[in-house]
């Protein structure tokens, strides 16, 4: 599992950063790292992405005092955008900077700089979030269905998304002339700048009176509660698309998606290798050395009637793997199952009651270690090296 860097570390702030610190420094890590201004730089693009996180849950009031309270486990069930599927002037647009890192931008690259969209009213697809859940490996081997409980931005059920008061219509924008987009000449003339239109925001129309309710922004936060199903066989860090749950689009543009990312708890007994379960046994000396056949835990199964069996062959080593095909996890395109791998460990006995060091003295008397299949060859080298 990929580590999660501090996002006060991110954005270069103390913990004790106030609002306008956090909004600067987010400024000055997007100028400096925006793909436009890196163009071709996948490691710029990350960090500005990454900035783009640590911003969007410092500046909530309430993410930041959970995230500061339990850190990223904080945010599990947390609504967030997906920055990683998004374009990078959409965030500045989200996050309310679109005029000035679009101009910059323009006259930076003389005026071409990225148009987005071409008018005010312009369908355009909501914006997607991601949320997380956490399973056990049990449920990775049969699949499970989970609740989700997330709030996302959507339509005022006052206004319906217009952001305009109930009985009123919006205008076209007469800054704009409801095209949504200024144009500026610079340097003479020679530069021509794009931005979104300050007076209407890039929507093309404004209205007299605003929603009381959503103070005109059309969006109110919504509660949701859906079922999810996790197929078998997911792995730690898929994430599942759950189509037309983010947020809504605009002018009749569709909805974005819900992204759900899975994360799957460590278990006390399995280890997870691709669809193979690994699974260290520990036996004793006695067990090894004789052969014996002994019971393992079956992922899943906890009575004895349920468990696996494995035989051991007489003169079993330390660290021996034994397969067991079909017993590991499902494969979640084929189903297929992998194997489940004992590891045999033979463990010492730290005390012995005086019947026990009787016999293995005996024994001991009886060993030659020159002849052991190991040891033969380990003390045969130690010859060679003395001489």
């Amino acid at each position: 599992m990929a580590t999660q860097r501090d996002y006060y570390e991110v954005l270069s702030i103390e913990r004790t950063a106030s609002g306008e610190d956090i909004k600067r420094a987010y400024r000055k890590a997007a100028m400096k790292f925006h793909p436009d201004r890196n163009p071709g730089d996948a490691e710029a693009e990350k960090s500005f992405r990454e900035a783009s996180e640590a911003y969007e849950v410092l500046s909530d009031a309430d993410k930041r005092q959970r995230y500061d309270r339990y850190g990223h486990e904080g945010l599990r069930g947390s609504s967030m955008h997906d920055f990683g599927r998004m374009d990078p002037n959409d965030i500045f647009s989200m996050f309310g900077f679109g005029d000035l890192f679009e101009q910059m931008f323009a006259g930076a690259s003389g005026g071409g700089g990225r148009r987005r969209g071409g008018g005010g009213n312009r369908a355009q697809r909501g914006y997607d979030l991601e949320t997380q859940i956490e399973i056990t490996l049990e449920e990775v081997l049969t699949g499970v269905e989970k609740e989700i409980d997330f709030t996302r931005q959507d339509h005022c059920p006052t206004c319906s998304g217009s952001g305009a008061k109930p009985g009123t219509s919006p205008t076209p924008c007469v800054t704009c002339a409801g095209v949504g987009r200024v144009r500026q000449s610079g340097f003479g003339g020679v530069f021509v700048m794009e931005s979104t239109c300050p007076a209407c925001g890039g929507e093309g129309q404004t209205f007299k009176d605003k929603c009381t309710e959503c103070k005109g922004s059309g969006r109110k936060p919504k509660h949701r509660v859906i079922n999810v199903k996790v197929p078998p066989g997911i792995h730690d860090g898929q994430a599942i698309r759950v189509a037309g749950e983010g947020e809504p689009g605009t002018h009749g543009g569709p909805r974005g998606n819900l992204h759900v990312v899975v994360r799957v708890k460590p278990h006390n007994l399995f280890a997870r290798e691709d669809d193979h379960l690994v699974l260290k046994m520990p036996v004793s000396f006695s067990q090894a050395a004789l052969g014996a056949t002994i019971n393992i835990p079956a992922l899943g199964h906890k009575k004895d009637d349920e468990q696996t069996k494995i035989t051991l062959k007489p003169g079993t080593q330390h660290g021996e793997l034994v397969r067991l095909k079909g017993k590991g996890l499902p494969n979640l395109r084929t189903g297929e199952k992998g194997e489940m791998v004992v590891v045999i460990l033979i463990e010492v006995p730290k005390k012995l009651n005086s019947k026990q060091k009787t016999l293995l003295k005996e024994y001991a008397q009886t060993e030659d270690h020159e002849i052991l299949p190991e040891s033969k060859g380990f003390w045969q080298r130690i010859k060679d090296y003395l001489g």
